[in-house]
């Protein structure tokens, strides 16, 4: 062998012959472990974010509609119902829950959301596991500890560092030093996944349920069965057409939801000159405070209502990667926020005057003239809003198998030009029976809309504490700033959620169950992935044990290249050595091939695969580091 151990230079007793001989062993094995040439060179700033011209971004910020506001624009189907269950006494209610929709609209989507949360993206990433990954790139909060230094040279492992001595120092030493609190954290973002899980299978059910009511409407004697009926057979019909893809039908989506948000617009401005010009009075925030004076116990419970008109806006976070943020900022402040607003303020005018109408507040306000049209309409952006929602949990799992927290499912790529476009048989078909389950078991709006309330405001919660983090070790905010941010944030989240406590026997325990079993399911899985890892560091093979086996590992080498899968992106793993004890012959070239993840948007292919070479060359042993980011992570 022509490797050589340099003899330590410390005193002789200073350490045993044990700790001698395992600082050679170690420094021996560092030295038959070198990197070969990576496969490609880097490529610098290869993703910064081009310069685009006014008319592309006009034309993402169109395109936007379908992908990102779906959702958060069919909640004025069914929010003064939620409001109002059991009716309007009293006018001045309908000014005061119009009042709550609009800073509610104002404060939670509007400024947080697209003006501060949507900003902390990973690489243009969002939702809890892309903050998670973020965070990891920041502190050491990883409970699988496989990062390794040549990770941090990636062209798109972008981090900062914080002054010695700084408040994010301080919190981020904090954090990385107790394992309970790395758990901890872990645990909170797979309660937010786990909720957004839940958001799947609840977001279609009231949006179809909700768009498909407008039939009764206009036959009061159609029984309620046939509205859920044909309710099922869309969302049937909206889950058997998945694995087509979203590129195939995803042309349609933004002309549906510009054609609906036009519609709602022209409709809420119709009835504001027809009914009541005086709801506009709503605008100022004492007609809040009147309500809640005036209502009091029962005007705190219908936040849980109000609470609805801001669904949507966790999946506009988590969809965020389609588009450039500007144009997504464009599309809600210039066009989809003053629609919105006029929907609600046209059903408020129209509730002043038709109080009996709480029912179904927004088809009775359409004009007879256009009454089938926007029904049409309005059943399309329905099918669209859940059709965001279905995708994204489809990422969300693909992001959580990558980072260990979720069994291995069959994941199918429906595109070839977007690789973020997947298709989750197994989880599909889960969603689907969720779906038809809720909205045959419940029937009403109502009890479906406590659900999804109590499913929107704890990922609401969620991304709040996890923003605090992110202010502090990304941003480096001063603690003032966060401070006032989590203030606010947490006052206006928390009254939602003392609301929607008084519902959880309402239909609001539904999220609850859905996300203490993916929980459950996460947390094992997690616990054994960690557990798999840790024996297989311990376990590996003895670089000195190889190396006295001579260059042919002590069997016949025939002709060919042998590939040896493992976690390990270092050492030999413990199985081999069954190979070698057990097997009569091996292949003359062994490959050990590691798929890892890491806390990354992307990894360049120019950058993705690391080889090295295991022992001297007569060994012909070499490892492949094989590095993906968990939005292209595919587990076939």
């Amino acid at each position: 062998m022509a490797e050589r151990v340099e003899a330590s230079s410390v005193p002789e007793g200073e350490n045993t012959i044990e700790e001698r001989e395992v600082g050679a062993m170690w420094e021996l094995e560092q030295k038959l472990d070198q990197p070969m040439d990576e496969e490609a060179n880097k490529l610098n700033n290869m993703y910064r974010e081009k310069g685009l011209s006014m008319l592309m971004l006009l034309r993402l910020s169109f395109q936007s509609l379908g992908i990102v506001y779906g959702d958060l624009g069919t909640s004025p189907l069914y929010v003064f119902y939620n409001t109002f269950p059991d009716g309007i006494d009293d006018s001045e209610d309908v000014i005061g829950a119009l009042s709550l929709i609009i800073y509610s609209l104002l404060l939670i989507p509007l400024i947080k959301y697209v003006f501060i949360v949507c900003k902390a993206n990973d690489n243009g990433q969002g939702g809890t596991l892309a903050i998670y990954s973020l965070l990891c790139r920041h502190a050491k909060v990883k409970l699988i500890p496989n990062q390794h230094r040549s990770d941090e040279d990636l062209t798109t492992y972008s981090r900062t560092v914080s002054a010695e001595g700084s408040f994010a120092a301080k919190t981020k030493k904090w954090l990385e030093g107790k394992e309970w609190r790395k758990r901890a954290l872990l645990v909170v973002v797979l309660l937010g996944t786990c909720m957004m899980i839940g958001d799947g299978i609840l977001t279609p059910a009231i949006s179809v349920l909700s768009a498909t009511g407008g039939i009764k409407v206009n036959n009061p004697k159609m029984s309620g069965d046939i509205v859920v009926l044909v309710a099922i057979v869309i969302l049937i019909g909206l889950f058997s057409m998945q694995h087509y893809g979203t590129d195939k039908v995803g042309w349609l989506f933004a002309p549906i939801v510009l054609i609906w948000f036009l519609f709602i617009g022209a409709t809420g401005m119709y009835n504001i000159c027809k009914y009541d010009t005086s709801v506009l009075k709503a605008f100022s925030p004492t007609y809040i405070y009147l309500y809640f004076k005036r209502r009091g116990r029962d005007g705190w419970i219908s936040l849980g209502g109000i609470l609805l008109s801001i669904t949507g806006t966790e999946a506009l976070y988590a969809d965020i990667a389609y588009f450039p943020l500007l144009a997504i900022q464009l599309a809600f402040t210039f066009f989809v926020f003053p629609c919105l607003l006029l929907a609600y303020c046209g059903q408020a005018a129209y509730l002043v005057n038709h109080k009996e109408h709480y029912q179904d507040a927004f088809y009775a306000s359409i004009p007879d003239s256009v009454y089938w049209p926007m029904f049409i309409v309005a059943t399309g952006a329905a099918i669209v809003g859940s059709q965001a929602t279905i995708s994204g949990t489809y990422s969300i799992v693909k992001q959580a198998v990558a980072h260990g927290c979720f069994p291995r499912v069959k994941i199918v790529h429906t595109s070839k030009k977007f690789l973020g476009q997947i298709y989750c048989p197994d989880i599909n078909w889960i969603l689907m029976l969720g779906c038809i389950a809720v909205t045959a078991s419940f029937k009403k709006q109502s009890q479906i809309g406590n659900a999804y309330g109590t499913a929107v405001v704890l990922v609401m919660l969620v991304t709040t504490l996890l923003m605090v983090l992110i202010m502090l070790l990304v941003w480096h905010c001063h603690w003032i700033l966060v401070l006032i941010f989590t203030f606010l944030s947490f006052f206006v989240e928390l009254s939602y959620f003392s609301a929607v406590i008084f519902k959880i026997d309402e239909g609001g325990w539904v999220p609850l169950i859905i996300a203490a079993i993916s929980l459950l399911v996460m947390s094992v899985w997690h616990y054994a992935t960690v557990k798999k890892y840790e024996f297989e560091m311990h376990s590996k093979v003895s670089m000195s044990w190889i190396l006295g086996l001579g260059p042919s590992l002590g069997l016949v080498r025939v002709p060919g290249i042998g590939l040896v899968y493992t976690e390990l992106a270092s050492g030999v793993p413990h199985i081999f050595s069954h190979f070698i004890t057990n097997l009569p012959a091996i292949h003359s070239v062994v490959v050990f091939v590691c798929v890892k993840y890491l806390p990354v948007y992307t990894v360049p292919e120019e950058e993705r695969f690391l080889v090295k070479r295991i022992g001297p060359k007569t060994f012909r042993m070499f490892r492949c580091v094989a590095r993906y980011c968990p939005l292209f992570f595919s587990v076939l």
